[in-house]
């Protein structure tokens, strides 16, 4: 069935690859993006320009902004919320974290007021397996305790986490937490270190190796992401029946609110990580090992059972093809820009 959706930071890398898949799918696709400067807007331009369609409506807003948000609500009524937009990076929030606060705190609530004031049929927003802190009990599960962020962006999203709860608690929304585990993919973002990594091998520039590469990541395919987001938007979730007021769960409750880690279960050594880059691009990295940077974690591995048991998916591409199709999305990318300019 056909449906509106709205898509927040629809000019991000998950937001881009969601609002595409939707848009394929038939769906009428609302996006809100302020399109600002904390990375390369001209990526961001191009990704947009990648989802001209007659069923997209883009909508450059901030998020802050709460009388545009409302307005878009009023105006499309949109029957599922995608929540994407968001300040993103934990080194960032060291240097600005006022943004944080701003974008990940006062621009989610004004999201969950409008869905209060406008209903939808579900919100689905992003968390991050940066919630996880300083556990180290592997895999990270969506039934252990999150109570000890590393950084202010790991806070933001665990206060994410809580504000739905008290919306589905108060309001009976619907919300569905993701807690998204390395993302990585054609179109994805400079700041992250796949981009960064092959950018500068590419130029015979030092790459910075961190905790002296004895670091792994649950590298996440992008479209493994996007496939798990579309099957969520699917089911609804529900109250637990069988909630234990004594011992609860964090990961459900007594309303309609759900928690999912949505990662490869595959944990990468950074150094093999950078390997399968040499090997794709045939050129050696410089390293510049570097001690572990503050609120960074040496490991995440996602326990992705409870998606798996929700919608039957379980993210699994191999790095190494993810690896390849990201670059190979690179040298095009570059090559077209390139031909562009001259």
């Amino acid at each position: 069935m056909t449906k509106t959706v709205l898509v927040t930071g629809v000019a991000g890398f998950i937001g881009f690859h969601l609002a595409r898949r939707l848009l394929r799918e038939g769906h009428r696709v609302v996006g809100i993006d302020e399109v600002n400067d904390y990375y390369d807007p001209s990526l961001k331009e191009s990704r947009l320009h990648v989802l001209t369609h007659p069923n997209f409506k883009l909508y450059r807003d901030s998020l802050e902004n709460k009388m545009a948000v409302t307005r878009v609500f009023e105006k499309r009524r949109p029957d599922i919320v995608v929540n994407l937009a968001a300040q993103a990076g934990v080194r960032y929030s060291l240097e600005n974290p006022d943004a944080y606060i701003q974008s990940n705190i006062v621009g989610f609530l004004n999201v969950l007021e409008a869905c209060r004031h406008y209903p939808v049929e579900q919100l689905l927003y992003a968390s991050s397996s940066s919630v996880y802190g300083s556990n180290r009990k592997m895999p990270f599960s969506e039934q252990d305790p999150v109570d000890h962020p590393l950084s202010l962006y790991a806070a933001s999203k665990k206060a994410n986490e809580l504000m739905a709860h008290t919306y589905s608690h108060l309001f009976e929304i619907k919300t569905t937490g993701l807690r998204f585990f390395s993302v990585y993919g054609p179109w994805g973002r400079p700041d992250m270190a796949l981009y960064k990594f092959t950018e500068a091998i590419m130029k015979g520039e030092p790459i910075d190796v961190y905790n002296y590469g004895q670091m792994a990541r649950d590298f996440t395919y992008v479209d493994d992401v996007i496939e798990s987001i579309v099957r969520l938007m699917d089911i609804q979730p529900l109250a637990d029946e069988e909630f234990d007021y004594v011992a609860p769960l964090p990961d459900r409750s007594d309303v309609p609110f759900r928690v999912y880690n949505v990662g490869n279960h595959s944990p990468v050594q950074l150094m093999d990580f950078i390997r399968i880059i040499e090997q794709k691009l045939g050129k050696r990295a410089i390293l510049n090992e570097l001690p572990l940077q503050p609120g960074d974690v040496p490991e995440s591995f996602a326990d992705a059972s409870a998606l798996y048991e929700s919608v039957d998916f379980r993210p699994q591409t191999p790095i190494e093809r993810g690896v390849h199709e990201f670059i190979d999305w690179y040298l095009a990318y570059h090559h077209a820009l390139k031909e562009g300019i001259e």
